[in-house]
């Protein structure tokens, strides 16, 4: 079997996809994890960081690929 061939971290930056990818799947769990403790986040809104109830925040729904 052949090795698969790891892209360099310089090619995944310039692509972009992947780290797009980890941002949202991170954010989402974040979101998850504040609700269920109930506690508040703090979030960067009109240049100044504030507090937010966790249940105000909704993630996006996935978008189905195509494919």
């Amino acid at each position: 079997m052949k090795a698969k061939r790891r892209k360099s971290i310089a090619a995944i930056f310039r692509e972009g996809t992947s780290l797009d990818r980890a941002m949202v799947a991170a954010s989402r769990d974040a979101i998850r994890r504040h609700k269920q403790a109930g506690v508040p986040m703090a979030i960067w809104r009109d240049g100044k960081v504030v507090l937010v109830d966790a249940a105000e925040l909704e993630s996006k729904p996935r978008k189905k690929r195509r494919g």
